[in-house]
């Protein structure tokens, strides 16, 4: 599969209140729906699938959050296509390699894009960045 399109639809960030202590940040992506779409690359015509997906970045205890909404376009070819809607159609499921893709570049988009959100509105980084520690041993 080959991606050809990415976008977000939605995008809510919220900052309920300072906060003071521990914070757990708990994230959870699901894809809501799988449709075919016929995508234009020059004269050419090609079958893709397009999946919608939900990303939520939840600060607890009830501080803030991120909600990110979009879709992704793939190109693959038209047996494969069929395979995933028609799993999707009877069990609403993605195949473990297929939705292996999927969460990967969702992930990736995302979490760059809720890092930064997460500065704009002054809530905590949603990814563990990276940190110096002066007296860490050799």
């Amino acid at each position: 599969m080959v991606v050809v399109g990415f976008g977000f639809n939605d995008i809510e960030v919220k900052k309920d209140s300072s906060f003071k202590g521990k914070v757990d940040i708990k994230s959870k992506v699901d894809i809501a729906d799988v449709q075919a779409s016929d995508l234009f690359l020059g004269k050419n015509k090609q079958q893709g699938l397009k999946f919608m997906f939900n990303h939520s970045i939840m600060y607890e205890p009830k501080f803030g959050h991120i909600k990110l909404s979009g879709e992704i376009l793939f190109i693959e070819e038209e047996k494969k296509i069929k395979e995933i809607l028609d799993k999707w159609k009877k069990e609403k499921k993605v195949s473990g390699d297929v939705m292996t893709m999927l969460l990967n570049n969702i992930l990736t988009k995302c979490n760059i894009e809720a890092l930064l959100l997460s500065r704009e509105v002054g809530l905590p980084s949603p990814i563990p960045l990276p940190r110096f520690n002066i007296n860490a041993k050799k």
